[in-house]
Protein backbone atom coordinates (compact mmCIF):
# COMPACT_ATOMS: atom_id res chain seq x y z
CA UNK A 1 0.00 0.00 0.00
CA UNK A 2 1.27 3.48 -0.87
CA UNK A 3 1.25 5.83 2.10
CA UNK A 4 2.42 9.29 2.98
CA UNK A 5 3.50 10.57 6.36
CA UNK A 6 2.27 13.90 7.66
CA UNK A 7 4.15 15.28 10.68
CA UNK A 8 3.74 18.62 12.40
CA UNK A 9 5.26 20.49 15.31
CA UNK A 10 4.33 23.94 16.49
CA UNK A 11 7.74 25.37 17.30
CA UNK A 12 11.15 25.33 15.66
CA UNK A 13 12.80 23.97 18.79
CA UNK A 14 10.59 20.86 18.69
CA UNK A 15 12.03 17.81 16.95
CA UNK A 16 9.74 16.65 14.14
CA UNK A 17 11.90 13.53 13.69
CA UNK A 18 10.40 12.20 16.95
CA UNK A 19 7.25 11.58 14.90
CA UNK A 20 8.78 10.63 11.57
CA UNK A 21 11.18 7.90 12.71
CA UNK A 22 8.51 5.80 14.48
CA UNK A 23 6.12 6.31 11.56
CA UNK A 24 8.78 5.09 9.12
CA UNK A 25 9.40 2.04 11.34
CA UNK A 26 5.64 1.41 11.49
CA UNK A 27 5.39 1.64 7.69
CA UNK A 28 8.32 -0.76 7.30
CA UNK A 29 6.76 -3.23 9.75
CA UNK A 30 3.53 -3.35 7.72
CA UNK A 31 5.39 -3.24 4.38
CA UNK A 32 3.85 0.08 3.36
CA UNK A 33 5.52 2.00 0.55
CA UNK A 34 6.19 5.55 1.87
CA UNK A 35 5.94 7.76 -1.20
CA UNK A 36 5.97 11.19 0.50
CA UNK A 37 6.75 12.82 3.81
CA UNK A 38 5.13 16.17 4.57
CA UNK A 39 6.55 18.25 7.44
CA UNK A 40 5.10 21.44 8.89
CA UNK A 41 6.50 23.61 11.68
CA UNK A 42 3.41 25.68 12.42
CA UNK A 43 0.41 25.61 14.74
CA UNK A 44 -2.16 22.93 13.93
CA UNK A 45 -4.81 25.58 14.41
CA UNK A 46 -3.53 27.40 11.33
CA UNK A 47 -5.24 26.30 8.11
CA UNK A 48 -2.45 27.85 6.04
CA UNK A 49 0.06 25.01 6.45
CA UNK A 50 2.13 24.69 3.29
CA UNK A 51 2.91 20.97 3.50
CA UNK A 52 -0.59 20.09 4.73
CA UNK A 53 -2.11 21.87 1.74
CA UNK A 54 0.30 20.04 -0.58
CA UNK A 55 -0.61 16.73 1.05
CA UNK A 56 -4.31 17.40 0.38
CA UNK A 57 -3.52 18.28 -3.26
CA UNK A 58 -1.54 15.05 -3.67
CA UNK A 59 -4.37 13.12 -2.02
CA UNK A 60 -6.77 14.51 -4.61
CA UNK A 61 -4.40 13.20 -7.28
CA UNK A 62 -4.36 9.80 -5.46
CA UNK A 63 -0.57 9.71 -5.15
CA UNK A 64 -1.02 7.52 -2.06
CA UNK A 65 -3.75 5.48 -0.40
CA UNK A 66 -3.33 6.40 3.26
CA UNK A 67 -2.03 9.26 5.37
CA UNK A 68 -0.07 8.16 8.44
CA UNK A 69 0.05 10.62 11.34
CA UNK A 70 1.47 10.47 14.85
CA UNK A 71 -1.90 11.53 16.34
CA UNK A 72 -5.04 13.42 15.37
CA UNK A 73 -3.79 16.64 16.99
CA UNK A 74 -0.69 16.50 14.76
CA UNK A 75 -3.06 16.29 11.75
CA UNK A 76 -5.20 19.28 12.78
CA UNK A 77 -6.12 21.42 15.78
CA UNK A 78 -8.63 23.55 13.91
CA UNK A 79 -11.60 22.17 15.81
CA UNK A 80 -13.77 19.14 15.28
CA UNK A 81 -15.78 20.59 12.39
CA UNK A 82 -12.75 21.52 10.27
CA UNK A 83 -10.87 18.33 11.18
CA UNK A 84 -13.93 16.32 10.20
CA UNK A 85 -14.09 18.15 6.86
CA UNK A 86 -10.46 17.19 6.14
CA UNK A 87 -11.16 13.53 6.98
CA UNK A 88 -14.29 13.60 4.83
CA UNK A 89 -12.33 15.15 1.95
CA UNK A 90 -9.73 12.37 2.18
CA UNK A 91 -12.54 9.80 2.23
CA UNK A 92 -14.04 11.30 -0.95
CA UNK A 93 -10.63 10.97 -2.59
CA UNK A 94 -10.47 7.32 -1.51
CA UNK A 95 -7.66 8.05 0.97
CA UNK A 96 -7.52 6.63 4.48
CA UNK A 97 -6.15 8.23 7.64
CA UNK A 98 -4.25 6.22 10.26
CA UNK A 99 -2.96 7.42 13.60
CA UNK A 100 0.09 5.75 15.10
CA UNK A 101 -0.76 6.53 18.75
CA UNK A 102 -4.57 6.28 18.48
CA UNK A 103 -5.44 2.84 17.17
CA UNK A 104 -9.14 3.76 17.04
CA UNK A 105 -8.35 6.31 14.32
CA UNK A 106 -8.05 4.15 11.23
CA UNK A 107 -10.42 5.02 8.42
CA UNK A 108 -8.88 2.29 6.23
CA UNK A 109 -10.76 -0.45 8.10
CA UNK A 110 -14.01 -1.37 6.44
CA UNK A 111 -16.91 0.34 8.18
CA UNK A 112 -14.63 2.14 10.63
CA UNK A 113 -14.37 5.26 8.48
CA UNK A 114 -18.14 5.62 8.29
CA UNK A 115 -18.49 4.98 12.02
CA UNK A 116 -15.85 7.57 12.90
CA UNK A 117 -17.39 10.12 10.54
CA UNK A 118 -20.80 9.54 12.11
CA UNK A 119 -19.37 10.00 15.61
CA UNK A 120 -17.34 13.07 14.62
CA UNK A 121 -20.39 14.54 12.86
CA UNK A 122 -22.47 14.07 16.00
CA UNK A 123 -19.73 15.67 18.14
CA UNK A 124 -19.48 18.60 15.71
CA UNK A 125 -23.24 19.11 15.84
CA UNK A 126 -23.18 19.07 19.66
CA UNK A 127 -20.33 21.60 19.61
CA UNK A 128 -22.31 23.83 17.24
CA UNK A 129 -25.35 23.67 19.55
CA UNK A 130 -23.28 24.53 22.64
CA UNK A 131 -21.70 27.51 20.84
CA UNK A 132 -25.14 28.71 19.78
CA UNK A 133 -26.50 28.34 23.33
CA UNK A 134 -23.55 30.23 24.83
CA UNK A 135 -23.94 33.01 22.24
CA UNK A 136 -27.66 33.38 22.95
CA UNK A 137 -27.02 33.39 26.71
CA UNK A 138 -24.27 36.02 26.31
CA UNK A 139 -26.54 38.25 24.23
CA UNK A 140 -29.35 37.85 26.78
CA UNK A 141 -27.01 38.77 29.64
CA UNK A 142 -25.69 41.78 27.73
CA UNK A 143 -29.23 42.96 27.02
CA UNK A 144 -30.15 42.61 30.70
CA UNK A 145 -27.35 44.98 31.69
CA UNK A 146 -28.25 47.47 28.96
CA UNK A 147 -25.62 46.65 26.37
CA UNK A 148 -26.09 46.20 22.64
CA UNK A 149 -24.91 43.36 20.39
CA UNK A 150 -21.26 43.20 19.38
CA UNK A 151 -20.10 46.63 20.47
CA UNK A 152 -21.39 46.25 24.05
CA UNK A 153 -22.11 49.99 24.30
CA UNK A 154 -24.87 51.06 26.69
CA UNK A 155 -28.27 51.71 25.18
CA UNK A 156 -29.83 55.15 25.25
CA UNK A 157 -32.41 54.99 28.03
CA UNK A 158 -33.90 58.48 27.96
CA UNK A 159 -36.68 57.66 25.47
CA UNK A 160 -34.96 58.50 22.18
CA UNK A 161 -32.45 56.68 20.08
CA UNK A 162 -29.02 58.08 20.46
CA UNK A 163 -26.48 57.79 17.64
CA UNK A 164 -23.15 56.47 18.74
CA UNK A 165 -19.98 57.71 17.15
CA UNK A 166 -17.45 55.04 16.23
Amino acid sequence: MKVCIYARVSKDEQNIENQIEPLLDYAKLYKYDVVSIYKDKVSGGDSNRKEFIQMLKDARLRRFETVLVWSLDRFSREGIRQTLSYIERLRRYGIGLKSYTESWLDTTQEGMGELLLAIFSWVAEQERRRISERTKEGLKNAKNVGKRGKDKRPRATDGYKKRWKK
